[in-house]
């Protein structure tokens, strides 16, 4: 077949430019084209390209996106897919030796690249909808990036994109052209509507999707975040005078096919973001947009990549939008308030600074640069993800502690899965065979209804639904990944394990059935669940619900102590185990992760881990622990009195400071149990924390004793917030001020007694209390104490601890 000059291709904006781009691409070896959805970059671009010597590859973000694509290329040409142009997904290829353009997803070129860097026979590779950010094509892009600098300088690569927000991709090509086609739009009208109190996203797109019909024709493109979200919303419209389509990733090629062709009746094609900017719909004149999507996150129920449901960002806002005015002018009906609208971020996030990095490590260690240091980025991965994703990889056995990729890693990366179903598959598939290990993994990729494995197995085995379907579909094309004679016991608890080793689980001692499992987490099964009173888990599923102490088991498989130390022989450790449990408990310890296996008491323990184990029983309990005498209590309640006055030099010696720093003044190396702590003399060690030189001051400025004038020598109280003074009324005459400590700073508090103990008057201000208090207390004291003195004027009688009469 030859391919047919630009001037004899669709009339679409692209091929205006097509000359001028061919001619940047030629000069320079990169470009990138800008060019909004509809207008022919993704097929007109690579007709245009094949025309020069060498294959050219299209990498496409979806499969469903690349298997349309082929298609439509292949019909511009008058051919079946397969001839001169083909396609290659997972699971799908149609290619033949005659074919010339190849529509790949951007991670199976990805694997290509990885197994044969130089791709021979291709001659250019063109980077569809870079502007989607999805982690595969950031990924490939810098592997391209890096093959066309040291290996294929005559390697052209072409980017497009449909945002005009292109000059980090034109730096990154090595300040590369840039090619803008405008494409013909028409006016769209948006308008919008609030979903109701408690209404779904489902009804109100529903009620859009009627409105949308009733005021206008043409066909209706709604956008919704998922499958679920779609077969929903279809139920709810299944009374229209309308064919009702669903368009996703999950739906079989001839479905995906049938959405994409117009009809005799109008249509309303409810799709994902896959008909953003992928896809052209033909035939729409009013879109519906749920303002929703969904975006890679780390799916924690299942330890995988999953999906989180976010609101779009403005840029896809306005994309979905565009597309009722490809062909005429539309309208576009969004499903929030106006008002929101200003809220919306201004752009999607990079798949590469949320998605989980388990894959994308795997690949980065193949190409030898653990931590993609070697290669130039969009956006660099975040460290703590990839971090995470490198912990992972060696637990698997994928790469070595150094980083570097083993030949069970290299042989994981080639199956295209995550790196824990592949470990399970291989892993597994000598097991247990690999028809076996296919479907249970087959089964962990795409979730489960019934909690227990066995019964969704046999589930999915007699169901002739679409979700059964695709599971036996898919455990078929594994099987054959990793063919092999059907030897081994099928195990499916075996299976779950390999891929989730940190998920076996032991049932903890009582009534409810919870499980520890070996990463740490306790949780639950629920009741009904099917699995009985078993002892050990292998765990695929566990959810966190807010408010529950504990994680709840959403997909297990029974199993037993020796199937978990088989599975997960990295996670088995033996240690020397001191540690506080109400006094030191010293053992030796078999564990698999969390979980204790056997345990020991051991004769002579490490004293470090002794030391440790103490210091941990004081933080947990207090320094009640501790012997406490009554001058090691008072020297702390006067320490802390100058911390609280004076401040530095003088150490803070509350219960937090001293707990936290225990290692600084208190010295345990004699002790061995909890017993042993009751014997040092706290106070005794509390000295050690007395500032130097300062200390020599501490009877001056917080004095264990005041002389009072009767020439008693009488301890101050430093327990309260404010220094107290007791002394008895009487042994005060001839004092005319309230003495003062810490350098004259703080007025000590005087409780003034009776002859007999009891509290007679309170003050700070001993001068003020002579000429207003003292009167009234004299009167009622010399009526209850008529044989002690009680002076007019006690400021310069003589004080005394007598009666008058022994005083004479």
């Amino acid at each position: 077949m030859t391919i047919p000059p630009p001037e004899r291709l669709p009339d679409l904006p692209v091929r205006a430019v097509l000359p001028s781009l061919l001619a940047a691409l030629d000069a320079h070896g990169t470009a990138v084209l800008v060019a909004p959805p509809g207008t022919g970059k993704t097929t007109l671009v690579p007709l245009a390209l094949a025309g020069s010597p060498g294959r050219v590859v299209v990498a496409e973000p979806r499969r469903l996106a690349a298997r349309a694509a082929a298609t439509r290329m292949a019909g511009l040409l008058g051919e079946p897919v397969g001839e001169t142009v083909g396609y290659a997904v997972r699971g799908d290829r149609k290619v033949s030796s005659r074919t010339r353009i190849e529509v790949v997803t951007s991670g199976l070129l990805v694997r290509r690249v990885q197994n044969d860097p130089e791709l021979p026979g291709v001659s250019t590779v063109l980077l569809d909808e870079c502007h989607e950010r999805h982690l595969d094509a950031d990924l490939l892009l810098a592997l391209l990036l890096d093959v066309r600098a040291g290996l294929r300088d005559d390697l052209r690569l072409l980017a497009t994109s449909a945002t005009v927000a292109a000059g980090r991709l034109a730096e990154l090509l090595g300040d590369a052209p840039v090619v803008t086609a405008e494409a013909r739009t028409y006016p769209v009208t948006v308008s919008y509507r609030a979903p109701a109190r408690g209404e779904r996203p489902e009804a109100a797109v529903a009620g859009a999707v009627r409105r949308a019909l009733s005021e206008g024709d043409g066909d209706v493109l709604a956008f919704l975040p998922g499958a679920g979200e779609i077969a929903r919303t279809s139920n709810l419209l299944s009374t229209l005078d309308a064919d009702v389509l669903p368009l996703h990733g999950r739906l079989s090629p001839a479905r995906q096919d049938d959405a994409l062709r117009p009809r005799e009746r109008r249509r309303v094609v409810l799709s994902t973001a896959v008909a953003e900017s992928s896809l052209t719909v033909p035939g729409v004149r009013a879109v519906v947009d749920s303002g929703l999507a969904r975006v890679p996150r780390v799916d924690h129920r299942r330890g995988l990549p999953g999906l989180a449901t976010v609101r779009v960002s403005a840029a896809v806002a306005e994309q979905r939008a565009g597309r009722a005015g490809r062909e005429a002018p539309g309208r576009a009906y969004r499903c929030w308030a106006e008002h929101e609208q200003a809220t919306l971020p201004a752009y999607p996030e990079p798949e590469i600074r949320t998605a989980e990095l388990a894959r994308f490590a795997l690949e980065l260690a193949c190409w030898s640069t653990p931590d993609g240091s070697a290669l130039s980025w969009w956006d660099p991965p975040g460290e703590g993800a990839l971090a995470a994703a490198r912990t992972l990889l060696r637990t698997l056995g994928a790469t070595t502690a150094e980083g570097e990729v083993t030949a069970r890693g290299r042989r994981m990366a080639d199956l295209g899965l995550h790196p824990r179903l592949a470990r399970a598959l291989l892993d597994g598939a000598a097991e247990t065979g690999p028809r076996f290990a296919a479907e249970v993994v087959a089964l962990l990729d795409a979730g489960a209804t019934l909690t227990d494995v066995e019964a969704e197995l046999r589930r999915l085995r007699s169901s002739t639904d679409e979700g059964a379907r695709r599971w036996k579909t898919e455990s078929r094309r594994l099987a054959n990944l990793v063919r092999g004679p059907e030897r081994g016991k099928p195990d499916a608890a075996l299976v779950v394990a390999l891929a989730h080793p940190e998920r076996l689980a032991r049932r903890r001692s009582g009534t409810a059935p919870v499980y520890l499992m070996a990463g740490g987490t306790a949780a639950e099964l629920p009741a009904g669940g099917g699995l009985g009173d078993v002892e050990w888990l292998a765990v695929g599923e566990a959810t966190r619900d807010p408010g529950r102490v504990h994680g709840t088991i959403r997909l297990a498989a029974a199993a037993d102590e020796a199937l978990a130390v088989r599975a997960a022989p990295n996670v088995v450790s033996e240690v020397d185990e001191v540690a506080w449990d109400g006094d030191v408990v010293a053992r030796h310890v078999r564990k698999l992760g969390a979980i204790t296996l056997s345990a020991r008491p051991l004769r002579s323990p490490d004293p470090k881990l002794v030391r440790e184990a103490l210091l941990t029983g004081l933080r947990d309990e207090g320094l009640g622990l501790l012997r406490w005498s009554v001058d090691g209590a008072r020297l702390r309640e006067r320490m802390a009195f100058l911390h609280r006055v004076l401040g530095e030099p003088w150490p803070d010696v509350g219960d937090p400071a001293l707990l936290s720093t225990l290692d600084t003044w208190l010295d345990v190396s004699r002790a061995r149990r909890r017993a042993d702590l009751a014997t040092i003399d706290a106070g005794a060690a509390l000295r050690g924390l007395l500032p130097w030189p300062a200390a020599a001051r501490l009877d001056e400025l917080a004095p264990d004793r005041l002389e009072v004038p009767s020439g008693s020598h009488l301890r101050v109280d430093y327990s309260g917030d404010q220094p107290v003074l007791a002394v008895k009324l009487q042994e005060t005459f001839g004092w005319r001020a309230t003495p003062k400590i810490a350098d004259g700073r703080v007025p000590v508090l005087l409780h003034l007694l009776s002859p007999a103990g009891r509290p007679a008057a309170v003050t700070a201000d001993l001068e003020s209390f002579w000429h207003n208090g003292y009167a009234a207390v004299r009167a009622d004291l010399r009526g209850r104490y008529p044989k002690h003195p009680w002076p007019e004027d006690p400021a310069t009688a003589a004080p005394t601890r007598h009666t008058t009469r022994r005083a004479r």
